[in-house]
């Protein structure tokens, strides 16, 4: 699972507990002005194939974990349950996804547009 937060204009992920081992990172942070969308998307994660995996983690049906590559883009995954998935649309930076587990995606995706700039 992945907290997120809000610090100085940047969205700050944090991996927690033994995801940081699967996905090989601990800590993402993306300025807010390269966050083009978020959205609360259990069906991204319920299909087998993530990608090409670069680093991390992929059993399918139990975690994905890490950095894929995926029609000609980086993404990064931590997923272990698709219903509580949540996808960030980055502009200008390595990834141009994060599909990430939260605790509450409709409070995440709430509380990350309203911090989004207009």
């Amino acid at each position: 699972m992945t907290a997120i937060s809000v610090s100085e204009g940047n969205l700050v992920l944090e991996v927690e507990g033994w995801d940081k081992v699967w996905s090989l990172r601990s800590r993402l942070v993306i300025p807010l002005a390269h966050v083009h969308g978020i959205t609360a998307d259990p069906h991204i994660a319920e299909h087998w194939w993530k990608g090409i995996r670069l680093l991390g983690t992929h059993l399918p049906g139990v975690i994905a974990a890490g950095t894929f590559y995926q029609h000609g883009d980086w993404i990064f995954w931590d997923v272990h349950h698709p219903e509580k998935v949540v996808a960030i649309d980055l502009d200008h930076e390595r990834y141009s996804k994060l599909i990430i587990e939260v605790a509450d995606p409709a409070e995440t995706v709430a509380r990350v547009q309203t911090m989004l700039p207009k």
